[in-house]
């Protein structure tokens, strides 16, 4: 009796109003997932064409150079680090409008002064990088490349922060128009100076593929930030905006909080690769440029759409998380099963798409499409060879990094600690006994892939395992080890 008389009259009306308020905030996001994945593949698909029709110019200028841009590549894992820091932290506060805002306008300043500070170390830190990433013949060009391109690290920091904190806002559209217009401008440029019908009276070089890069990476990023800033002051044209600004202090403060942890992750995960790399590229000149040539069928074809489900994934989840935790009525009110499937469901839709593209994909590469992708990109039938069988044994294992990268939004979006313990795990557990024992196995380029394969496609199936035991730690954390338990949101209804 003293129950029910608790739901009467206004305290049952505010339960029904915020009960109604939050079923609809929960149908109103539903939709428009495919609409953010149509914009994120569109955003990941266009400079992966370009990155490969690069890497074909290039090769008909010199194959033997085509392992310099791989040098860039390798040069970009510690850009990568920066770029995994706080930009992915963007997807654990979404709140109100001006709160997002403010977290945006703090990360882009942030990101931009700690990428001129790695430019400027990079323009003097060329020739020690090259000397380990760089097989020998190809050293001297390979540190003016590096030079030329090492403000690329501001441009690239800029790019990512504004992608990833447009993209928390709803706003996939302007890291669209980002590397649209970057793309093109590339495009047109390449087309006119470093392709086969270039200019006549031209002689191109991998110094001018890098000045052009440099060029559009940087007019790309400023298109970017300017369209964003306009849609930010129409967005608030009738708030009160005022405490809005280009750093606070406060926004730090929340950005670094969960930013440590995918700081940290992407830290210890690049360092350990950049020592496998070095160990790749000490095998040889072929064997380097087949696995520069491995990356980017890898990073041109199969991550586009990893990629693009991830961003999606993100948003979506981190949308999802922020509304269950605006439902609940305690901090110490657990989830049901109901809020647990409503958070992780565009995660799970990610990996069901996942399956359905990534397989037939990599079936097709396997049969027929790895070689002779990798002799246009290469301009080199030993290099080719070499690719398709990389490719072939460990086509398999980028499935299951493909649903593991899906999963893994689970914990990027909600509980970001979790995310760097389970790289940790499949990092120190995995790659780095691998790292250590390479060079004191003394492989030969002969035998070298008999080990490769197990390092980098075995973390690969290693990492799913871990990321599907702890996503299942992650829920039952969630859930509070009561497996019989009725919607969160009843039952701390009845406890008011």
């Amino acid at each position: 009796m003293t129950r029910c008389l608790a739901w009467s009259g206004s305290a049952l009306g505010e339960y029904l109003v915020e009960s109604l308020q939050i079923w609809r905030l929960r149908i109103e996001i539903y939709p428009s997932y495919h609409g953010a994945l149509f914009f994120n593949l569109s955003a990941f698909l266009i400079p992966a064409v370009y990155g490969t029709l690069s890497k074909m110019w290039i090769a008909n200028i010199d194959a033997s150079l085509v392992s310099t841009t791989d040098a860039f590549t390798y040069f970009s894992c510690i850009i990568e680090v920066l770029n995994e820091g706080l930009p992915r932290a963007a997807w654990c506060d979404i709140i109100s409008l001006l709160h997002r805002l403010s977290l945006t306008y703090t990360l882009i300043s942030i990101q931009s002064i700690l990428g001129f500070l790695l430019s400027v170390i990079f323009l003097f830190a060329a020739p020690g990088f090259v000397g380990a990433f760089v097989p020998g013949k190809v050293r001297a060009t390979s540190v003016k490349y590096i030079r030329i391109l090492a403000f690329d690290s501001l441009a690239s920091t800029l790019n990512t922060a504004v992608s990833l904190g447009t993209r928390a806002l709803d706003k996939p559209d302007v890291p669209l128009l980002m590397s649209s217009v970057q793309t093109l401008i590339q495009i047109f440029l390449e087309l006119a100076l470093v392709s086969t019908v270039h200019v006549k009276g031209f002689t191109p070089s991998i110094h001018t593929v890098a000045t052009i890069k440099l060029v559009c990476d940087f007019t790309g990023a400023v298109v970017g930030l300017l369209y964003f800033l306009y849609l930010s002051r129409k967005a608030t044209a009738h708030m009160d905006a005022k405490r809005l600004t280009w750093f606070s202090y406060a926004s730090l403060k929340e950005l670094i909080l969960p930013g440590r942890w995918t700081f940290t992750e992407s830290a210890i995960r690049n360092a350990i690769y950049l020592w496998q790399i070095h160990g790749v590229v000490s095998m040889g000149q072929a064997y380097a440029t087949a696995w520069g040539v491995f990356n980017t069928i890898r990073w041109g074809l199969i991550m586009v759409p990893v990629n693009a489900l991830e961003a999606t994934s993100n948003a979506f989840v981190g949308h999802r998380w922020g509304i269950y935790q605006r439902s609940r009525h305690t901090p110490s009110s657990r989830a049901s099963w109901s809020d647990i499937r409503f958070i992780s469901a565009p995660a799970i839709r990610s990996v069901l798409i996942v399956l359905l593209v990534e397989g037939p994909m990599c079936v097709a590469l396997s049969v027929h499409g790895a070689g002779p992708f990798a002799r246009y990109l290469s301009n080199s039938d030993e290099v080719a060879e070499i690719t398709a069988m990389m490719w072939r044994s460990i086509d398999w294992c980028y499935i299951a990094y493909g649903i593991s990268t899906q999963l893994a939004t689970v914990l990027l979006a909600t509980e970001t600690r979790w995310y760097l313990y389970q790289s940790l795990v499949s990092n120190i557990f995995y790659a780095l006994p691998w790292a250590i024992a390479l060079p004191k196995i003394g492989i030969t380029p002969d035998t070298a892939w008999t080990y490769h394969k197990w390092v980098f496609g075995g973390s690969l199936v290693v990492s799913l395992g871990i990321i599907i035991v702890v996503d299942g730690i992650w829920v039952v954390r969630l859930h509070g080890w009561r497996f019989l338990k009725s919607s969160s949101l009843i039952s701390a209804g009845r406890q008011g």
